[in-house]
């Protein structure tokens, strides 16, 4: 602060942020060691939680972790256990938090504890301008996730692959980082509308962000840090998200194997996060052998890396040369290569006895 001004430091510039309320409160929370979610709301009654998906919330955590230990406690128990019930031992007030109203509010409290709060959710396709869907999310944040899952789901190309021996929507998997990441990192204390936008070439985020840095996020030179812990220790719990600091790496693993491209995470005031939705090189043979090389399991990575390079001179292969050049028995490459057909990853010809494998430029 200076002359009665509120400057805030953005690389080499001082920006003048008097204002602007949303500035000068999102550079309070940067400073401030205090998280939003955990701002108590002592008049907030049990009756205004949705505790009748508390059954649903304890059957997810279980699934996840067998021996959760949710399975033995009450719903009060869970939600004191989770974090969403505090006591301010300063004040000496007691409560239900943000976290707890975000997480399992009926609307109307949800509304009346924070009523900036939205996610919206629009299709830009034909209408450019404005939207060809829209779908505007208050709810709360259990049923925000599976509604914006089910948007996303609708307006984008399913495309599976095979990951190890299980055939994967990674769509799905894509959709639930953007979804888990839109809801758990973002700053609730902000009237900044969250965005998701589907366009005919990539998906986008926007959320207001609690920003300690700022710049386009390196996978392997990062450090993740907890925007609202409580929420995002909950999604954990119950298999809605991973560990801190596993969103980025799976963003990247799954953009690159659906559109051979990388995502971009942009951190600042405002967090984006972009996800290109077409691979310009679908045909090429090098993306799909680099491909294959992205959806084996450590063993059929080793086949592939032996026959590879004969792709690259030689159209066909047959069973016995691909034994030869991997050094793996007939029956193990029989395997592999009828996995990879199945999967359409490789286009099979001729019967059993004589077929030939080659790389399917059509996928």
């Amino acid at each position: 602060m200076c002359s009665g001004k509120i400057y805030d430091r953005a690389e080499d510039a001082d920006i003048d942020i008097t204002k602007s309320v949303d500035l000068v409160a999102n550079l309070f929370n940067r400073k401030s060691s205090f998280y939003t979610e955990r701002q108590l709301f002592p008049y907030v009654k049990e009756s205004e939680l949705r505790l009748d998906l508390m059954p649903k919330i304890k059957n997810m955590a279980i699934t996840h972790h067998p021996k959760h230990p949710w399975k033995n406690m009450t719903d009060m128990e869970i939600l004191k256990s989770a974090g969403l019930y505090e006591e301010d031992k300063i004040k000496g007030t007691e409560g239900f938090n943000l976290a707890s109203v975000l997480l399992l509010g009926t609307d109307d409290v949800i509304r009346s504890c924070a009523p900036a709060y939205v996610t919206d959710a629009l299709l830009r396709k034909e209408n450019l301008d404005r939207y060809d869907d829209r779908l505007m999310v208050s709810t709360n944040l259990i049923e925000s996730h599976d509604l914006l899952m089910g948007f996303i789901e609708k307006h984008t190309l399913d495309k599976f692959f095979l990951i190890g021996d299980q055939r994967v929507s990674v769509r799905s998997w894509i959709a639930r980082e953007l979804v888990s990441n839109i809801l758990i990192h973002r700053e609730y204390a902000s009237a900044f509308p969250a965005k998701i936008v589907i366009e005919n070439d990539k998906i986008y985020t926007e959320n207001w962000n609690r920003a300690l840095r700022y710049g386009k996020i390196d996978p392997e030179n990062f450090t993740p840090y907890p925007k609202n812990p409580i929420i995002a220790r909950f999604f954990v719990n119950i298999g809605l998200s991973d560990q801190l600091g596993s969103g980025v790496r799976n963003l990247y693993k799954y953009t690159k194997i659906y559109s051979g491209q990388e995502p971009e995470l942009i951190e600042g005031d405002v967090f984006k996060t972009i996800i290109p939705l077409n691979n310009p090189t679908t045909n090429s043979p090098t993306n799909v052998v680099e491909k294959m090389g992205e959806l084996l399991t450590d063993v059929e990575s080793d086949f592939l890396e032996k026959i590879k390079h004969y792709f690259e001179n030689n159209e066909w292969i047959n069973t016995l040369t691909a034994s030869e050049l991997s050094d793996k028995s007939v029956t193990s490459v029989k395997r592999y290569l009828k996995k990879l057909s199945d999967f359409k990853i490789l286009e099979a010809q001729g019967n059993t006895k004589n077929r030939l494998y080659r790389l399917n430029k059509t996928e």
